[in-house]
């Protein structure tokens, strides 16, 4: 297998652009449904169709149409495909499926590439060493045993360079270098140290705030974390209850939310036991500095995501009701 490498551009949740692959010709591209059970390659450069697959083709694919559509496609790689409303980009597909497409090439005729289940094996049964986690992780990232899910988070957005022919471990490690450099350019160490928290809270916490929130409510939703944190509250978030059910949706049943998982804020007080995603830097920056004020509880009220907090929990749920009154499906706060 050729040793050129291609691209893997990580994006948080929020991020309106794909998380994609270069292909084996060298084209900076992203995928994008083309109708029925296709999707097509496009060529960012020239703005042209470059090929067109299957959804079930290869072990993962994510395509976002970058004029507005509405949908974008995320190929699990077992055939099935996700059709996801991004009016409310907090759906995001896995970062070990979008490493996996990063590294397919095609070879004499046949696509070659690290699969998911390879990369989820290396990153539950590599030492945290072995895979150059930052010591600011190590203790929760061991504590979580061999759960690929352990890394969630580590490897930071961004635009990094990966080899399809070395091996999972090896590409995962350097993803998870090259994210700890990043964190260490933003201040998150020093950071933490002036909010007496750990930089692994931190990072859970932005990571939430990625999934929960529009961008303009980062910081008062970074707030309404720190301050149930502090009044011994439950989080409540429904984003923690679909993270280990591979799932994605707005609310969540009773039966979801009664799961004793070590993501689940519903069940048990404090933080989940990782990042629920990659945090963009807005989220992170919001994590690091949120924004004043005494609020525990915030609710979308409309389809413009105009967000309404409080302290007061009668008002919460007047709030809630006129989400309902206006057809959001956000579950309560």
């Amino acid at each position: 297998m050729s040793r050129e490498l291609v691209t893997v551009l990580v994006a948080s949740a929020g991020a309106a652009m794909v998380l994609s692959a270069v292909p084996a010709k060298g084209l900076n591209a992203y995928i994008t449904n083309s109708g029925g059970n296709n999707v097509s390659v496009v060529d960012t450069k020239t703005n042209t169709i470059t090929a067109t697959i299957p959804v079930g083709d290869g072990p993962g694919g994510v395509a976002v149409n970058p004029k507005g559509t509405t949908v974008y496609v995320v190929n699990t790689g077992n055939g099935t495909v996700s059709v996801i409303d991004t009016k409310t980009n907090k759906v995001n597909p896995g970062i070990l499926s979008l490493i996996s497409a990063a590294t397919c090439v095609d070879l004499d005729g046949n696509r070659r590439c690290v699969s998911v289940a390879d990369l989820g094996a290396a990153a539950g049964n590599s030492t945290p060493a072995a895979l150059s986690v930052p010591a600011w992780a190590i203790e929760p990232v061991t504590e979580l045993g061999n759960d690929h899910r352990r890394i969630e988070g580590l490897i930071a957005p961004g635009t990094f360079n990966v080899d399809p022919s070395a091996s999972p471990q090896s590409i995962l490690t350097n993803l998870i270098s090259a994210g700890a450099v990043e964190y260490m350019k933003s201040g998150l160490v020093d950071t933490a140290k002036s909010m007496s928290l750990s930089p692994y809270d931190i990072l859970v916490v932005a990571s939430l705030v990625q999934q929960e929130a529009n961008p303009q409510d980062f910081p008062k939703v970074a707030r309404v974390i720190y301050n149930r944190l502090h009044a011994h509250r439950t989080l409540q978030f429904d984003s923690t209850v679909n993270y280990p059910l591979d799932r994605r949706q707005v609310a969540t049943a009773d039966s979801d939310r009664a799961l004793r998982t070590p993501w689940n804020t519903y069940v048990a007080q404090g933080l989940p036991a990782t990042a629920i995603c990659s945090p963009g830097i807005d989220a992170l920056s919001a994590a690091e500095h949120p924004e004043q004020g005494d609020w525990l509880y915030f609710v979308t009220i409309d389809a413009q995501g105009t967000t309404l907090f409080t302290k007061d929990y009668q008002q919460h749920l007047a709030n809630i009701e006129l989400a309902k009154r206006n057809g959001v499906l956000d579950s309560a706060r």
